[in-house]
C-alpha cells in the first residue's frame, strides 16, 4: 500500500468505516459500501484492489488517530493511565474498528508504512524504550479491553480496580526504566 491514498479512497475507506460502526462486520460489503458512496462496487476496485486492503486501510487510519492521541498521552503528569485509558475509551466507543484491528492477522504490507510503529512508540517510550515491556503493557490493555468488551468478568468484579492494579504495575516500571 502506498503512504497516500487518492482522494477517491479516502472517502471510499471513511465510509466504509461509517459502515462498519454503525452495522459491524457483516454490514461492511462491498456492494453496500459502492451504494451508500454512489458508485458501482466494481469501481471500489479501481481505488482499493479488495476488500483485505481496504480494511487495512480503515486499520491504518485508526492506527494515526491513536498514535496522535497517544503521543499526546507522553506530555500528561500521568502517561500510563492516560494511555490505557485512551485505549480503553477507544475500544468501548468504536468496539467493530478495535475488533477489526485485533482479531484477525495484521498483514503489515497492506497498512501505510511506519503506521504501526508510530502508534506503539509512545507505550515502549514509557517503558524505557523496551518493546518486550511495550508488548507486555498493550497485551494487559487488549486483555482487559476485549475481556470487557466481551462481558466476560463476574457480575461482582470491579473492572476499574484491575485496570489499575495493571497500569500501576506498569507506572512502576516506567519509573524504574528511567
Amino acid at each position: 500500500m502506498t503512504t497516500e491514498l487518492s482522494p477517491r479512497a479516502r472517502e471510499i475507506v471513511a465510509v466504509a468505516r461509517q459502515l462498519l460502526e454503525e452495522k459491524g462486520p457483516a454490514g461492511l460489503s462491498m456492494r453496500r459500501l459502492a451504494d451508500r458512496v454512489g458508485i458501482r462496487a466494481s469501481s471500489i476496485y479501481k481505488h482499493l484492489p479488495d476488500k483485505q486492503a481496504l480494511e487495512h486501510a480503515i486499520v491504518s487510519t485508526v492506527f494515526e488517530e491513536l498514535a496522535d492521541e497517544f503521543e499526546a498521552a507522553l506530555e500528561h503528569a500521568d502517561p500510563v493511565g492516560t494511555m490505557v485509558a485512551i485505549y480503553r475509551r477507544y475500544a468501548k466507543d468504536h468496539p467493530h474498528l478495535y475488533r477489526l484491528m485485533t482479531e484477525q492477522p495484521l498483514q503489515r504490507d497492506l497498512l501505510v508504512p511506519g503506521v504501526e510503529e508510530r502508534a506503539s512508540l509512545p507505550a515502549r517510550l514509557l517503558v524505557g524504550d523496551d518493546p518486550d515491556a511495550g508488548r507486555a503493557l498493550w497485551a494487559f490493555a487488549h486483555g482487559m479491553t476485549i475481556l470487557e468488551l466481551n462481558d466476560r468478568f463476574p457480575p461482582s468484579a470491579d473492572i476499574d480496580a484491575a485496570w489499575r492494579a495493571g497500569f500501576d504495575a506498569f507506572r512502576r516500571y516506567a519509573e524504574n526504566a528511567q
